[in-house]
C-alpha cells in the first residue's frame, strides 16, 4: 500500500466542503478568526454533502424493517441501500456480510464476542485501544512494535509460527497509525496470516477516510471503522467481512430484529431461533440515519476520487514536515522513517514545553485546535517517547527540560475537508510559540491547561 507523493499545487486539490468551515471563534487576545479544525484523526468534520441528505431524507423518517407504511417501507430500502453502498465502497467479496455499529470499538468487541472458543489474538502493541482491548477474554499474544514494514512481517511470522497450528487464531492491525500516521503493510499482514492458517481484521477507522480500502485486495477477513472520521456525524459504525463466525456466534444483542422466531416452552422458558444475515447482531431500532450519512460519505469520496484526496493530503503534509523542518525544537514522531507512507497525521514533541499548554495556546491565541496527550494509544506513545506515560506538570511547566525525554505528544491531523489557510497558520504558529513564547497566561483546571482570564 503506498501513496504518491508527487508534488500537487493546491488549485488541483480544492478542500471538499464541510460543515464549519466558516465559524469563527474568540481568540483570548482579542478579536476572532475562522476556526481551524486540525483534529480529524479523532473526528472529521460531517461533509456538507453528507448533513444535505440527512436533513432531505429526516422529514421521510419511520421505523425500519417492521413497519408497512409508505415511510417505514421508504427507510427500510434506504436502510438496506445504505448496507449495499458500504459494501461497495469496501470492495467486498460476494457472500460477505455489512454490519452496521455505533464506532470502529463497538464494531472490534462486536467481533471478539464472535471469536470461536480458545481463539488466539495477535496484536501489536502500536494499536490504539480500540483494537488492542476488547480480546481480553481470548488468550492474547501482544507482539512488540516493529520499526519497518518488514520488521512487522516478520514479528507476526514469526509469532504465527509458535502457535499452535490446530486453533483458530485472528491477527488485528491498524492500517493507519492514529498517532504517527504511517501506513502498515496491511496486504502482506494478511498474506502472512492466511499462511499460518489465521484470519486478520483491519481496523480501518484512520485508513478508510484518507486511503481506498478493499476487502477483496487487501485480503483481509473483516475491517471496522468508524462514520464520525469518515465525514459523517457521530454514533455509527460498520463491521464487513465473512459471515461464518458471525452467524455461528450469540448475536452481540439479544432482542427484536435478532430473532427470526421465538417461541414459549412448556416449562416456561423461551426458544429462540436467530437470524443468520446481518440483522442477528443488529438488534433493536437501528440508526437508519447513521447508516445512510456513512453510505452517503462513502458515496461523496468515491465520486471524488481518492487519488484527489490523497494527492490533497501528502501536499498538506509536506507543508507540515518542510515548513518546520528548521525548527529543532520540534520532533515529529515515526516507527518506520520520516519518509515513510503516512495519512494526514502527524504527532511531535516540542523540547521544553509541556504538550497541554502548547495545544491550548494553539487554541487560545490562534483559533487552531488539535489534540494533546496520549491519543488512546499508551504503549505505543511509551515506546516513541521513551518513557512511561504519566500525568504532566501543573500548566505552564515544561513538561521535560531541554534534553529530557517528553511525557505526552501534540498530534495535528487534516484530510479533505482542510483547507492550506488552516495547515499553514498551524506553522505559522508553531514556530511563534517556539519562537517567542505563548503571549497569554495559563493555568490548571481539571487535569486542562486552560486560558488564565482571572486577571
Amino acid at each position: 500500500m503506498s501513496v504518491s507523493t508527487a508534488a500537487v499545487t493546491p488549485s488541483v486539490c480544492a478542500p471538499l466542503p464541510v460543515l464549519g468551515r466558516d465559524v469563527t471563534v474568540p481568540l483570548v487576545t482579542g478579536g476572532e478568526v475562522t476556526y481551524a479544525a486540525l483534529d480529524y484523526a479523532a473526528s472529521a468534520p460531517a461533509l456538507q454533502r453528507v448533513w444535505d441528505d440527512v436533513a432531505a431524507y429526516a422529514p421521510y423518517y419511520g421505523s425500519v424493517h417492521r413497519g408497512a407504511g409508505y415511510l417505514s417501507q421508504l427507510s427500510t430500502d434506504l436502510f438496506e441501500n445504505a448496507r449495499r453502498t458500504v459494501a461497495e465502497f469496501l470492495d467486498c467479496r460476494e457472500g460477505d456480510q455489512v454490519v452496521f455499529t455505533r464506532s470502529t470499538t463497538d464494531s472490534l468487541n462486536l467481533l471478539a464476542a464472535a471469536l470461536p472458543a480458545d481463539c488466539q489474538v495477535f496484536v501489536f502493541e502500536t494499536e490504539h485501544h480500540a483494537s488492542l482491548l476488547p480480546w481480553r477474554s481470548a488468550r492474547v499474544t501482544c507482539l512488540d512494535a516493529p520499526r519497518s514494514p518488514r520488521e512487522a512481517v516478520e514479528t507476526l511470522e514469526r509469532a504465527l509460527a509458535a502457535r499452535d497450528p490446530y486453533g483458530p487464531a485472528l491477527v488485528c492491525v491498524t492500517g493507519a497509525s492514529n498517532v504517527t500516521g504511517e501506513l502498515w503493510p496491511v496486504r502482506e499482514l494478511a498474506a502472512a496470516a492466511h499462511a499460518h492458517g489465521a484470519r486478520i481484521v483491519l481496523d480501518a477507522a484512520q485508513l478508510a477516510p484518507h486511503h481506498p480500502v478493499s476487502v477483496a485486495d487487501l485480503d483481509v477477513d473483516w475491517v471496522a471503522f468508524s462514520g464520525h472520521k469518515l465525514y459523517a456525524p457521530f454514533g455509527s459504525g460498520v463491521l464487513a467481512g465473512r459471515a461464518d463466525w458471525l452467524r455461528a456466534a450469540e448475536p452481540y444483542l439479544a432482542g427484536g430484529g435478532a430473532s427470526r422466531k421465538v417461541s414459549r416452552r412448556e416449562d416456561g422458558g423461551v426458544d429462540v431461533e436467530w437470524h443468520d444475515s446481518a440483522a442477528r447482531h443488529e438488534a433493536g431500532s437501528p440508526n437508519v440515519i447513521g447508516a445512510y450519512a456513512v453510505a452517503s460519505a462513502c458515496k461523496a469520496l468515491a465520486e471524488a476520487g481518492f487519488d484527489t484526496v490523497v494527492a490533497r493530503e501528502q501536499h498538506l503534509v509536506r507543508v507540515v514536515r518542510e515548513g518546520l523542518a528548521d525548527v529543532p525544537q520540534v520532533r515529529f514522531l515515526s516507527l518506520f522513517g520520516d519518509d515513510a507512507p503516512r495519512v494526514g497525521v502527524l504527532s511531535f514533541v516540542v523540547e521544553g514545553w509541556n504538550s497541554s499548554h502548547f495545544a491550548a495556546a494553539l487554541s487560545a491565541e490562534y483559533g487552531i485546535g488539535v489534540r494533546d496527550g496520549l491519543f488512546c494509544a499508551h504503549p505505543l506513545l511509551r515506546t516513541l517517547l521513551g518513557s512511561d506515560p504519566q500525568a504532566q506538570g501543573e500548566c505552564g511547566s515544561p513538561e521535560a527540560a531541554p534534553g529530557e525525554k517528553s511525557l505526552n505528544a501534540i498530534r495535528v491531523s487534516f484530510g479533505a475537508g482542510t483547507p492550506d489557510e488552516h495547515v499553514e497558520r498551524f506553522v505559522r504558529a508553531v514556530k511563534e510559540l517556539v519562537t517567542d513564547g505563548a503571549q497569554w497566561n495559563y493555568r490548571t483546571e481539571d487535569g486542562r491547561c486552560v486560558p488564565d482570564t482571572s486577571a
